[in-house]
């Protein structure tokens, strides 16, 4: 018989998450108590705003129904440790909600217990996803999720940073935002060193570490973190430039291209410009492919003979 409250309650709420409907004496049974017992613990259940339904019939019974809230979840270890490698895993490949799954991984691992950490953590690392197509690089699921940690508790990091000539370096920040655009996850933090708010490739941190110290926050220059980041971004140096102006809005042009969202800006009605530019040839050609709309192209020589050189294989190709 359970005997103390707290754990019997518990107990009810991991059962009512369990199953689709319980009659009372199912219940009472598993509990080790009386039907009277488990209609008073029902009843605290609602107090606490649990939408808990009695069901008609023959016997009767009690359901976990859906409410205008979603109340506390009660996992398992094999249910937490499959939710954490599905949300870690999800992290990389979900476009449009990876904050979203950032946040909710973060929470759940704070709570893990040290032998399910573990088993997430070998988890993942045993495990593996063919890619079809050339990606972006992909940020490391733990470092995402370490990230978001910590932005959300306004604590200081460290790492291990290498620039984009290849130049190694030692950063401390505090981190305040987690930004995905094009495939890629950005950092935005302001440097403890520097001085200065700066904005960092998640695939190029390595070694991050918590300082276990925590920052105040300040305001992001412009209020939007997404607009000041697309900035930085679209202002970085990069091989090859290309710019279309795309005879279709800009939202309808996002819509069919949610990874460009911060490289789109519209040019008047029914026309935008897109940003295409990058240091890879055939990926400013998928982009261009990609648009599914006409265009005209400002763009580098290299640009150029490439994406004539596509075309006639499309067309030899095509007969």
């Amino acid at each position: 018989m359970t005997t103390d409250l707290p754990a019997r309650m518990l107990r009810l709420l991991s059962l009512l998450q369990t199953r689709r409907e319980w009659s009372g004496g199912e219940l009472a049974g598993r509990l080790g108590v009386t039907t009277r017992t488990v209609r008073r613990d029902i009843d605290r259940l609602r107090e606490l705003d649990y939408p808990v339904e009695g069901t008609t019939g023959r016997a009767g019974g009690y359901r976990l129904a859906a409410g205008a809230a979603m109340p506390p979840l009660i996992f398992d270890d094999e249910e937490a440790t499959a939710t954490a490698v599905a949300l870690r895993t999800a992290a990389g490949q979900l476009t449009g909600m990876e904050e979203t799954t950032l946040r909710a991984l973060a929470k759940l691992e704070q709570v893990l217990p040290a032998r399910l950490r573990a088993q997430v953590a070998a988890l993942q690392q045993s495990t593996a996803t063919i890619e079809w197509e050339r990606r972006v690089p992909r940020a490391d699921p733990a470092t995402l999720a370490a990230l978001a940690a910590a932005c959300r508790d306004r604590e200081i990091v460290t790492f291990a940073y290498t620039t984009r000539t290849g130049h190694d370096a030692g950063r401390r920040v505090d981190p305040h935002h987690l930004v995905a655009s094009g495939g890629l996850w950005y950092l935005l933090a302001h440097d403890r060193d520097r001085q200065d708010w700066r904005v960092f490739r998640l695939d190029r941190i390595a070694d991050l570490t918590a300082a276990r110290h925590r920052y105040a926050p300040r305001p992001v220059p412009g209020g939007d973190p997404a607009v000041y980041v697309a900035g930085k971004i679209a202002s970085a140096p990069v091989r090859y430039r290309a710019i279309a102006t795309v005879r279709e809005p800009a939202d309808e042009v996002r819509r069919r291209t949610r990874n460009l969202a911060t490289r789109i800006q519209s040019d008047g009605p029914g026309r935008c410009t897109v940003d295409c530019s990058g240091d890879y040839l055939p990926g400013i050609v998928q982009i261009l492919t990609g648009l599914d709309a006409d265009y005209t192209l400002d763009a580098d020589d290299a640009v150029r003979d490439h994406l004539r050189a596509t075309a006639r294989r499309a067309l030899d190709g095509a007969g």
